[in-house]
């Protein structure tokens, strides 16, 4: 597979503070990558480097293969959505997509065919004379899209594009762009905080931290399998051990990540011994977290250190048996689900996914 965006060694400083830290990445042609991050990791930096509204420090930016490092952003096969929309309020929905054609001096026929056709592509036939302060958070972003759409890029860059809609736009949004993306086969970029969106949406994510990558890889991937504790942490919920309470547990010092959802919990404490496949603790359940499709029972281990462990509510007694404070609990979950951890490589690569008991055969 070919690809869209090549960045090689990129690096950006603003006086003191480094953004971006020597970053090697590459997207193919055609998907749909996930840049993702907490605030100030660096993610909307090397989105800005793309587009070209920002010059490296260091390094390459390139597009299809052709080195665009000082090219302007107007010369660059891209087009940016941002999370404000930024739509002329004076004008129609219509000149708002028309308007970067007029710009590039289409003819007149052509800009009216190619937005009609754009705002059909975002499923707004017949919207095109509205004025955006009459459209609701939703439509309005895709009015956003289809002003860049018309400009058939090559790459279409996204900076958190919906952090502006409630929860319940945000997430029909989601399968919208998806299902768009795969319509269109054009390259998305997407910079988001939230990692959720990151898993709904992309074919392959990049973690950011403190202007370096930590891991690139499938949301699966990213998810069964961090790479390192950072990953594991941000990228939804984990439990993270190390030290002795490691080695009571899984037979290796650590760090390890356990998923709340893959612990078994049942009620008082069983005489149950781990094996090669299966391991077991004992403890006292601490506090209990209702969110309405699962509880989250966070227990104190009798071998020190605490697990978390997510239930679904198929049942309402199981939360009423087993999710009481003060109960005493028998924990398994399966070898197979504990990851050990290690560090980033410099590309950003997953680290050794050998199971801990491996480690001591």
């Amino acid at each position: 597979m070919s690809v869209a965006v090549s960045l090689r060694g990129l690096r950006k400083s603003f006086g003191p503070v480094t953004a971006v830290d020597g970053i090697d990445l590459e997207i193919r042609d055609g998907e749909f990558f996930a840049m993702l991050g907490p605030s100030g990791s660096g993610k909307t930096t090397v989105l800005r480097l793309v587009a070209g509204f920002e010059a490296p420090t260091e390094g390459q930016v390139l597009l299809g293969g052709r080195d665009v490092t000082s090219h302007p952003p107007f010369a660059r096969d891209v087009n940016t959505v941002f999370q404000d929309y930024a739509l002329f309020p004076h004008m129609s929905v219509l000149q708002n997509v028309e308007y970067g054609l007029r710009v590039k001096k289409v003819p007149r026929t052509e800009q009216r065919s190619r937005a009609e056709l754009a705002l059909e592509t975002v499923r707004l036939s017949g919207y095109g004379d509205r004025s955006p302060h009459q459209l609701s958070g939703g439509q309005r972003q895709r009015v956003a899209l289809a002003r860049a759409l018309v400009n058939r890029p090559k790459v279409l860059l996204l900076d958190e594009p919906l952090g502006a809609l409630d929860l319940k736009l945000r997430r029909e949004m989601q399968i919208e762009l998806k299902q768009m993306q795969r319509e269109l086969g054009i390259t998305f970029v997407f910079v988001t905080h939230d990692q959720e969106e990151a898993l709904t949406m992309s074919d392959r994510i990049a973690v950011f931290r403190e202007g370096r990558v930590e891991q690139v890889a499938t949301p699966v991937e990213l998810y069964e399998q961090p790479s390192t504790p950072f990953v594991a942490g941000f990228v939804g919920t984990s439990n993270l051990l190390e030290g002795d309470v490691a080695r009571a547990l899984v037979g290796a010092p650590g760090p390890v990540s356990i998923r709340p959802e893959k612990i078994s919990l049942s009620a008082g404490r069983l005489d149950t011994v781990g094996d090669d496949a299966t391991c077991s603790a004992t403890g006292v359940v601490d506090e209990v977290v209702y969110l309405g499709a699962s509880t989250h029972a966070v227990v104190d281990l009798d071998a020190g250190g605490r697990l978390t462990v997510q239930q679904q509510n198929v049942e309402s007694s199981l939360t009423r048996t087993l999710g009481r404070r003060g109960e005493p609990v028998t924990l398994t979950w399966q070898r197979a689900h504990v990851v050990l951890l290690g560090t980033p490589t410099a590309t950003g690569a997953p680290a050794s996914r050998r199971q801990p008991h491996e480690e001591n055969r």
